[in-house]
C-alpha cells in the first residue's frame, strides 16, 4: 500500500528516523527528555523513538522515574 501511495505522490503521516535522528534522540534521552517529548520534536510516534532507542541498547527508564525521584528527595 505504501508503494502505491508513493507512486501517486501522496504524503504519508509517518516517516523513518535517520541515524542522525536516533543519535539526537539518544543524546536527548540521556539528558532526561522523555520519549514522548523527543517524538514531538522529531515528529514521529513515541513508540518509534522507544523502539529505535531499545534497538541501540539504550536502557529505558521507568515511565514514572521523575515521580520516584521527587518522592525520595522529600
Amino acid at each position: 500500500m505504501s508503494n502505491i501511495l508513493k507512486r501517486q505522490g501522496v504524503a504519508t503521516r509517518w516517516r523513518r528516523l535517520s541515524e542522525a535522528d536516533v543519535d539526537k534522540a539518544e543524546h536527548l534521552y540521556a539528558q532526561g527528555w522523555s520519549s514522548a517529548r523527543i517524538a514531538d520534536l522529531l515528529k514521529v510516534d513515541p513508540e518509534t523513538v522507544r523502539l529505535r532507542l531499545r534497538k541501540r541498547g539504550v536502557q529505558m527508564r521507568d515511565p514514572h522515574w521523575r515521580e520516584t525521584l521527587q518522592n525520595t528527595s522529600s
